[in-house]
């Protein structure tokens, strides 16, 4: 979604942090579970805070669906993707010429409980918070990273949003004409023009229902106080260590009904993901995460049963699995599962073209991209990788399959360096080796061990790169304030479209948004607004490639690869089926306490 997610995905490690859950943790989650509270344990990475208009990595966002809910939702078990209503009553019902989109609301769904509400309960949700939540997202005082699902889209929001410029309190009550509350159960949407992707953004968190009360009533701090409609609410959260979250005991105040999903394919139903069937959600008590920096502690607690389920480190890959991918017998013999799926997530070296000695040479950019051997990656990862050749991911138009002009080739590098100013790497200013600083979202051992693997790549042309270790927030601070020379990232999609990942480097994206490389090229820009109108068609496909062909020649990112899902799953967590857009879908899993207790006398045998 939308989402940034470190290159690595490792945050930095705090060796103090991982002996603190050792021990303090440990009685908590060893010990046996009632069979009547249901009770996930599990991992997140640090997050920023829980406001949808600002959540723009994925942990973040992640927790925000815990709590926070939209009009639409991705329908759990259908393959391929598809929308379905979640506090709209039905889909909506859309003008002849396919610029206004009607919602009816549903009756019945009630924010929770917060002091923010003048008896401390909390209301019902009307038509008004879908259009006060939209707005916030176009405030440009709330410095929100998702206004580029809703630039030049609807009628009048763009220039709300100039509005808000400067240090005079944001008007609300300012009328938009393309978004209306009809009556308190009809929201309306009219569009500028065409928007192909409308209804995969109401799903994404940029377009989630928050109540005008808690902005109000906590101000700069309702990032650390979410309000929500979700199943679950915010119990207890210590910053970089512990989050817990507990049934939103609204739903069973106010009775609201949602089910688990009844159809699903054949592969579901013979996985168990069916057996659940017609059931009220959410079927968990409660969920209890920590931040756990030591991929080696990370294995341990998975292995011992206090988390759920894992990925799986590189460095216990060849002992996890076997040369044909599957998961070993004694792990198997443990009833533990392995789950691997593809990705539409890619991963890149960006390069931001605000500094003046990466982002004014083109062919200084296009060396370095030269110097990068994908084959090191892949051979890194063990084989769970795939090198890509362009912005847009397998298997989307725009796509590349093979080896573009600015793919691995030393000698090409070298000429190109040449060409650049820098030949042999030597900068002429300085007569020493061009140096290059790469910044990181991380600092532990793997981060820099990979950093290491990078830099000896670029050493082979001559040039000097260090890494700028950051921890997560830090790193993303940095990106949104464009202070990076290099940087590395993932794009984690927001909606299956290729103009979600085109979107990274049109103009009007730029930092703070995802444009975080500040790339500019107005004939890029021009074709993009041609784009973002189409649905799938052989016009929309071309202009994806010519896009795609435009950012291979400008190399505002040196391409790395797209990564395979692997993950460890215990027998004792249902319902778990890998989604590409996963915001809010932990309300599907079930742990099975009795399962997790008969284990756990089993390994003390």
């Amino acid at each position: 979604m939308k989402k940034f997610t470190s290159l690595f995905n490792i945050p930095c490690s705090i060796f103090f942090c991982s002996l603190l859950l050792l021990s303090c943790g440990r009685q908590e989650l060893d010990t046996l579970r009632f069979a009547d509270e249901q009770v996930l344990y599990g991992q997140t990475p640090r997050i920023q805070g829980f406001d949808p208009a600002k959540s723009g990595d994925v942990g973040s966002s992640l927790a925000i669906g815990k709590i926070y809910e939209g009009l639409l939702q991705y329908a759990y078990l259908a393959r391929p993707c598809k929308v379905e209503p979640l506090l709209a009553d039905a889909m909506p019902t859309v003008s002849d010429d396919g610029l206004t989109y009607t919602f009816k609301i549903r009756s019945g769904i009630f924010f929770q409980d917060d002091p923010c509400f003048p008896d401390g309960k909390g209301r019902e949700l009307t038509a008004e918070d879908f259009v006060y939540s939209i707005k916030r997202v176009a405030d440009i005082k709330v410095a929100s990273s998702g206004y580029w699902a809703y630039n030049q889209r609807i009628v009048g929001l763009d220039d709300f949003r100039a509005t808000t410029a400067g240090d005079s309190p944001t008007d609300y009550d300012r009328v938009v004409e393309g978004l209306r509350a009809l009556d308190e159960r009809t929201f309306q949407i009219q569009l500028a023009g065409p928007y192909p992707q409308l209804l995969w953004v109401l799903a994404m968190h940029y377009s989630f229902a928050v109540p005008r009360e808690a902005i109000e009533f906590y101000g700069d701090t309702f990032v650390n106080h979410p309000v929500g409609t979700g199943p679950h609410i915010l119990h207890k959260w210590k910053r970089n260590y512990r989050i817990e979250f507990i049934r939103n005991p609204k739903w069973v105040e106010t009775g609201r009904i949602e089910l688990y999903p009844s159809e699903g394919s054949d592969e579901d139903r013979a996985a168990g993901l069916l057996d659940d069937a017609g059931k009220q959600l959410p079927f968990l008590d409660r969920i209890v995460q920590y931040v756990v920096d030591d991929q080696a502690t990370q294995w341990m607690m998975f292995l011992a049963g206090q988390f759920s389920f894992t990925g799986i480190d590189r460095d216990n890959w060849d002992v996890v699995i076997t040369p044909d991918k599957k998961l070993v017998d004694r792990l198997q013999e443990q009833r533990i599962r392995l789950i691997a799926t593809p990705t539409i997530d890619l991963y890149y070296i960006g390069f931001n073209m605000d500094d003046p000695v990466v982002g004014k040479n083109k062919k200084l950019r296009q060396a370095l991209s030269c110097a990068l051997n994908p084959d090191v990656l892949v051979q890194y990862y063990n084989g769970r990788v795939t090198p890509i050749y362009g912005p847009v991911p397998h298997p989307m138009p725009g796509f590349k399959a093979e080896p573009t002009a600015y793919s691995h080739n030393l000698e090409k590098a070298k000429k190109l360096l040449t060409e650049a100013g820098y030949p042999n790497g030597i900068d002429p200013e300085t007569g020493r080796r061009l140096t290059l600083t790469l910044e990181l979202g991380g600092a532990g051992g793997g981060v820099r061990q990979q950093v290491d693997l990078l830099a000896t790549q670029f050493d082979k042309i001559g040039v000097v790169l260090k890494g700028g270790y950051n921890n997560w927030p830090t790193f993303l601070d940095k990106m949104d304030r464009r202070q990076a020379q290099l940087f590395q990232l993932g794009w984690v999609a927001d909606y299956p479209d290729p103009e979600n990942f085109l979107q990274l480097f049109h103009s009007d994206n730029a930092s703070p948004g995802p444009n975080h490389a500040n790339y500019a090229n107005p004939e890029f820009d021009k074709l993009y607004e041609q784009v973002r109108d189409l649905l799938p068609c052989d016009e929309k496909n071309r202009l994806c490639e010519q896009m795609a062909d435009m950012v291979v020649e400008d190399c505002p990112w040196i391409f790395l690869y797209q990564p395979m899902s692997y993950a460890l799953i215990h027998d004792w967590l249902k319902n778990f089926k890998r989604h590409d857009f996963p915001y809010g879908m932990v309300k599907y899993r079930r742990a099975d306490n009795a399962l997790w207790n008969e284990w756990k006398l089993e390994q003390k045998k």
